[in-house]
């Protein structure tokens, strides 16, 4: 008995030993490295045994190691990769794609996104890399001529001036006609101040990710009472989680001249043609000079841009920080714009992406100095060719040294002031830009937080949060010669101050479900949003030409300024998905302004829409040459 025992205790021993040695063999060690399409390394790529949860993550080199069983498949995944499955081996070399299928199905609409096909309201998504090429000075260029039914129209030409922007026509006669702006899911208000034309003149082109335009009132509706004139939301760029530093750097160097000129006669064809009709005897004194007026105040100009970038990601903080300066130069003489621009964004995410942050900071100084092209244009097509730029003489001491028709200052009481210029002929246009200095400084500061939270007990509900503000600054000041042609004596002196902050925070809940043929997509929140506004207007007369010295300052006047008020607001969202087929929308938002009595104070708007996926019909799914057809239908009530 006890030589069995010992026997089958040995056997076991020994069956024991080769098991284990069969095991171990199948087990290897696996060591890889991850990097992106552009060859950069990827930090915190989660790396895992397929139906496992053995595992773990790249190092800042991309690197990683595991142990596996021969046989067994690796998932190696990141947010913004196409997720790769492949079978455990000693030595690995990942490439992840980014997932730009995913990127593009997916659109942002108001506190939230949607895919492109679910959409029922009109929303139309566009990124800069899909646009033409050309020079955009300023974010309104890049919508220019590329979304149906918007209209972009350059104000006047004037270097960083704003824009006209009309989605599908005006809906006002008297208020603003211009959309909403909303900036990093931060509702910016689009009244600008001194040297900013508009809200879009403080983002820099290159920092824009995406442009999504909301156009009928299904879509903006969920804006509620600033929706009418249709919402622009822009995206602007963030960086890559896992990424290593990379610099990007843009530049460009344009000329611009003038496309087409007056055809006017020169000095000898006018003197010709008043020999035609007076003779020898003028009517009044004929000059000999022969001045191309359009020359004198047209230019070549010449404008620069530049733009760098530093954009990467630590271990789940991917970070972006940009910086920009333009300087563009107007084909009127004196006329320029110069703009500095500072971005940065960082959008760390933690316990395994439940909790994300979007952290966004934005600054832009302006620097404008106006022309008074209406009066130079007009000039330079009204006087003669026949008249010199610069003038000799007495009398041109008293219009700083341009021709200009002088006539005796009987009128003056001043001893000293013996000519002035004769209002009944046209100005000089040189003297009209280079006796009239105005210019304007603005500062604008944007930033806002963004809080998303995933339940952890409860993953298809969102939570988000936001706070954010916006302060700006500007002044204008305008000196105007004692030369001049439209200010005798005294000349001009006028300063004009702006300031506002605005203070924006909004909380809603996103509740996502799928059950079977159904799914459901609800959201509910809430904002508040305050809006101040203060400035002053100081305008008098300059100072003496003789002595030198400003005049009494009992001739100058200041008048100041000072504005508030608030907006309350409620709001909610129902998308509900049947069959992958049939869609329906509704939004509804309440909103309270400070702006009326507390009798009228709150306005109601909801909105409805329908679409019906026709190309998911199994008449047409298989129809190649259609490649989507939707119906939709919407009704709602905006500002």
């Amino acid at each position: 008995m006890k030589r069995n025992l010992m026997f089958k205790v040995l056997l076991m021993l020994v069956v024991g030993c080769f098991l284990s040695i069969d095991a171990f063999a199948q087990q290897i060690a696996v060591k890889g490295l991850v990097k992106d399409t552009t060859g950069e390394p990827i930090i915190g790529a989660n790396v895992v045994v397929k139906g496992t949860t053995n595992g773990t993550i790249t190092d800042f080199d991309g690197n990683f190691q595991l142990n596996a069983n021969k046989g067994d498949i690796i998932i190696i995944s990141f947010i913004g990769y196409q997720a790769q499955e492949v079978p455990a081996a000693p030595s690995l070399n990942i490439i992840l794609r980014d997932d730009s299928q995913m990127l593009q199905d997916v659109v942002v609409i108001g506190y939230g996104t949607v895919k492109k096909n679910d959409a029922t309201g009109s929303v139309t998504a566009i990124k800069p890399d899909q646009l033409s090429k050309g020079i955009t000075t300023n974010a309104q260029d890049m919508l220019s001529g590329k979304v149906a039914g918007v209209s972009v129209i350059s104000n006047d030409g004037t270097p960083g001036s704003g824009a006209q922007i009309r989605i599908r026509g005006g809906s006002s006669l008297n208020a603003s006609n211009d959309p909403l702006l909303v900036i990093d899911g931060l509702a910016i208000d689009n009244q600008g101040i001194k040297g900013m034309s508009n809200g879009l003149s403080m983002v820099n082109p290159e920092d824009i990710e995406t442009f999504t335009v909301l156009k009928d009132a299904s879509a903006t509706a969920i804006y509620g009472s600033r929706a009418s004139n249709g919402v622009i939301i822009i995206t602007t760029k963030k960086g890559k989680n896992g990424q290593a530093p990379k610099i990007n750097y843009n530049g460009s160097i344009s000329m611009a001249t003038t496309q087409k000129r007056y055809d006017v006669l020169d000095g000898n064809e006018y003197r010709a043609y008043a020999q035609q009709l007076w003779g020898d005897k003028y009517p009044a004194p004929m000059d000999t000079a022969n001045t191309d007026w359009q020359d004198q105040i047209f230019r070549t100009a010449v404008s620069t841009d530049h733009h760098v970038s530093i954009t990467g990601g630590f271990k789940n903080v991917p970070y972006r920080v940009s910086l920009g300066y333009t300087r563009e130069n107007g084909i009127i003489k004196t006329s320029n714009f110069q703009r500095m621009t500072a971005a940065v964004n960082l959008a760390p995410s933690f316990f395994n992406d439940h909790l994300k942050f979007n952290i966004n900071a934005k600054y832009m100084n302006g620097k404008n100095r106006y022309a008074d092209s209406g009066a130079a244009v007009g000039g330079a097509l009204s006087i003669a060719p026949t008249h010199p730029v610069y003038g000799e003489g007495e009398a041109y001491q008293f219009s700083g040294g341009y021709w200009q028709d002088m006539q005796s200052a009987k009128d003056f009481s001043d001893e000293n002031w013996k000519y002035t210029t004769n209002k009944n002929t046209p100005q000089n246009p040189l003297a009209a830009l280079e006796q009239r200095d105005k210019r304007a400084n603005s500062n604008d500061f944007v930033g806002n937080v963004e809080v998303d939270y995933k339940v952890h007990f409860l993953p298809d509900l969102r939570l988000h949060a936001s706070i954010g503000g916006e302060y700006a600054e500007g002044n204008e000041h305008e000196i105007v010669s004692p030369y001049s042609y439209t200010n005798n004596y005294y000349g001009w002196d006028g300063m004009s101050t702006q300031y506002k902050y605005n203070i924006s925070y909004n909380a809603y809940a996103q509740y996502i479900k799928s059950l079977g043929a159904h799914d459901f997509d609800i959201m509910v929140g809430g904002e508040e949003q305050h809006f101040h506004r203060n400035g002053a207007d100081g305008v008098g007369q300059g100072w003496d030409p003789y002595k030198g010295t400003p005049v009494d300052q009992a001739l100058h006047s200041q008048k100041a300024t000072a504005t508030r008020n608030t907006l309350v607001s409620f709001f909610g969202r129902l998308n509900y998905s049947l069959l992958n087929r049939y869609l329906f929308t509704f939004t509804m938002r309440w909103d309270g302004s400070s702006r009326f009595s507390s009798d009228n104070r709150w306005g109601t708007f909801p909105s409805l829409a329908l679409g019906w996926k026709v190309k998911e019909e199994s008449f047409l799914r298989n129809v190649n040459f259609l490649s989507d057809l939707k119906l939709r239908l919407g009704w709602g009530i905006t500002g």
